[in-house]
């Protein structure tokens, strides 16, 4: 079982449970029927974001439909070869930097951002906590409150999170970047994190 089947059948035994058909869930949590239903069968990725939503109304930690990939902790080290990628958008695949990812109070994160031609500035995003991004390879184009950034690698910034905030590449190549969020959006009292720019589900 790949990691959308497992999210989406922990995501149908958490709603069959609290005795929700997919139509009080999208109600609840403004996701379209359509999508909670390829969700559940594996057939889409869910971004952080909408996941959070499902969490909070199923009643359960986000870090519920991660558990499954703590890795064993006499070996704390996340090796490159085996690090687990997430499809969290059209352009964005993330990748967690850590083997115990609810131990922490900060998330690490490897982000690859696909080309995205749309070259208006997508929805500002504000939620609580701090970020801090650091560019290893290609171009970001960062939005924050009312001004423009072009990250190049060697780039970083670190912002408080309720500064309205976005970011995009606008490049016809791959670009990379480390991204840490604190507090941990996978931990009970955290908050998902904006994940970039792009269709969001």
């Amino acid at each position: 079982m790949d990691h959308n089947q497992t999210i989406g059948a922990k995501i149908k035994t958490l709603r069959t449970d609290k005795h929700y058909t997919l139509k009080t869930l999208s109600d609840k949590t403004g996701l379209s029927v359509g999508f909670l239903s390829q969700a559940e069968r594996g057939l889409s990725s869910i971004a952080v974001d909408s996941l959070a939503k499902v969490a909070a109304c199923l009643d359960v930690p986000l870090a519920t439909f991660f558990s499954d990939q703590a890795e064993d902790l006499s070996d704390p080290v996340v090796h490159g070869f085996s690090a687990h990628r997430t499809v969290v958008g059209p352009q964005i695949i993330e990748s967690v930097l850590s083997s115990q990812i609810g131990a922490f109070n900060f998330l690490p994160k490897h982000v690859l951002l696909l080309p995205y031609t749309d070259l208006q500035r997508p929805e500002m995003c504000v939620h609580s906590g701090e970020e801090f991004v650091y560019v290893l390879t290609g171009v970001v184009t960062l939005w924050l409150e009312d001004r423009q950034y072009a990250l190049y690698p060697g780039d970083s910034i670190q912002i408080h999170s309720n500064q309205p905030h976005n970011w995009a590449n606008h490049t016809n190549k791959t670009a990379e970047l480390l991204s840490i969020n604190y507090p941990n959006p996978l931990l009970e009292d955290g908050e998902a994190d904006c994940g970039g720019a792009g269709p969001k589900s």
